[in-house]
């Protein structure tokens, strides 16, 4: 992975970590679920009309539209709304690390080395390690719904990869597109008209901030490069950064929420950037003989 794409996939973690809060923000005052619609219409519209279509196969724009808007943004914006801290969201939704890497291995043939798995291993030790710790951050209620974020965003990559589209930008915008109709009819099946009849009264300022955070800097912008590096990328390479969600989720908490934070969840924390490094280590001696190899096979 190149300095460059590395730097920038950093970058991306610490957008989507301080966006947690900026969903807060908005679950807080609206319904979750027409919440995450208005983010996806914003995102669609108008770029929609500027983009062409993919020659990608509609099922995978259909697939990608309703395991990331609903999916994983769906269920995750609602555990927030039930009471999971912004801190804790981004953290469990790193569970889906191992996901990830069992689609990488057993779909795609991807290879695992053994400092991706270990540092797998001891990044799930700290998610595991925080969630216990943690007092009152993630209701029991909610917790179903992050883990079916986690297992959807899982899918959501392997879609990607899947497709094999090389129009990122046209890819994302038209998949989302496909995640509108599932968002409202999912608000109609379980709060009928209501949210929709409220929801005039409740786009104040900070709604709004939290709308059109969501759609442009994390979602059209985000999830461009994000599919980018995905397809560039194998997934066991890149799911490992997405444990510094939760790190930059946490200080976007502290910050805006005043999110309690104890010294056994510091150091829970720690053992995910633990892994994250170790999942990245590449020993310089296996570079060094790869490179005489290829030299004497010349």
């Amino acid at each position: 992975m190149t300095k460059r794409d590395i730097f920038i996939s950093l970058a991306l973690m610490c957008l989507w970590g301080f966006n947690f809060s900026a969903i807060k923000l908005g679950a807080m005052q609206t319904d979750p679920i027409l919440l995450t619609a208005l983010r996806f219409t914003f995102a669609v519209f108008p770029a929609i009309f500027f983009v062409r279509r993919p020659p990608e196969a509609i099922r995978y724009l259909i697939a990608y539209g309703i395991v990331f808007g609903l999916g994983v943004w769906g269920m995750m914006v609602w555990s927030i709304n039930l009471g999971v801290s912004a801190g804790m969201a981004g953290l469990l939704m790193n569970m889906s690390i191992i996901p990830s890497l069992a689609i990488g291995y057993f779909l795609l043939k991807e290879h695992l080395t053994p400092y991706k798995i270990l540092g797998a291993a001891l990044a799930i030790a700290g998610l595991l390690a925080s969630i216990t710790i943690t007092d009152g951050s993630v209701p029991l209620k909610a917790l179903p719904l992050t883990l079916i974020a986690a297992l959807s965003w899982s899918l959501m990559s392997f879609v990607v990869k899947q497709s094999k589209t090389k129009h990122v930008f046209a890819f994302s915008v038209w998949g989302m597109f496909f995640a509108l109709f599932p968002l409202v009819l999912f608000v109609f099946i379980f709060n009928g008209t209501q949210p929709f009849i409220d929801l005039p009264s409740q786009l104040n300022s900070e709604v709004w901030f939290s709308i059109l955070f969501q759609a442009y800097p994390t979602t059209l912008l985000g999830y461009w490069v994000w599919n980018r590096l995905t397809i560039k990328y194998p997934l066991s390479t890149m799911a490992p950064f997405t444990l510094l969600t939760p790190i930059f989720g946490l200080i976007g908490s502290i910050i805006f929420f005043h999110e309690d934070v104890s010294v056994l969840k510091l150091l829970a924390f720690a053992l995910i950037l633990s892994g994250l490094a170790i999942s990245q280590w590449r020993p310089k001696k296996v570079e060094i003989t790869s490179a005489k190899l290829k030299s004497e096979c010349k």
